[in-house]
């Protein structure tokens, strides 16, 4: 099932989540270093880390949600795009929640701070692994017909045709 939210022939949503997970995900290494070390300056920019990291969730969500609804009912690929949706709903909510402890004293996030952005991180290993069963095992964005030898998709050609590599040149016999 090809993505309804497309851009230069790709869907959008994985394109963006990248953001959103990096962000979050290196905010929370961040505080465990600044818990190691003692430097604020690591709590701080894992501060400003997510809060970039809910801004770029939340529009990867938009086109999570658009490509979802494109998804037939009653399927396998809609429970699990289902799932991913509300569990990332929940990454977010965590961290939010992370954000907001944080706000009096930026580089010395409290206890329930890190609770939360570790409870985050880990939901967000599970949301992933449910955002990977949607491409990888029920193909939800792959173009219908894809396959190891499919034209650019900046061609505009079907990916079920088949591209030909230009041949290898035979070395000139002297």
């Amino acid at each position: 099932m090809e993505s309804k939210a497309r851009l230069a022939g790709h869907p959008i949503h994985p394109m963006l989540i990248v953001f959103p997970l990096g962000l979050l995900a290196t905010a929370f290494i961040f505080d465990l270093i600044r818990m190691a070390t003692g430097t604020e300056a690591f709590g701080v920019a894992s501060f400003y880390m997510i809060a970039a990291g809910i801004i770029g969730g939340l529009l990867a969500a938009v086109f999570g949600v658009i490509d979802w609804l494109a998804i037939p009912r009653h399927t396998r690929a809609w429970r699990i795009g289902a799932l991913h949706g509300a569990g990332n709903v929940v990454v977010l909510a965590l961290f939010a929640v992370s954000w907001l402890l944080r706000r009096p004293d930026p580089g010395n996030p409290s206890g329930g701070a890190f609770v939360a952005a570790l409870f985050g991180v880990v939901l967000a290993l599970g949301t992933g692994w449910l955002g990977g069963e949607l491409v990888d095992r029920l193909g939800v964005g792959v173009d219908a017909g894809a396959h190891l030898d499919s034209p650019s998709s900046l061609s505009h050609r079907p990916a079920s045709e088949r591209w030909a590599a230009p041949r290898p040149l035979e070395p000139r016999k002297v």
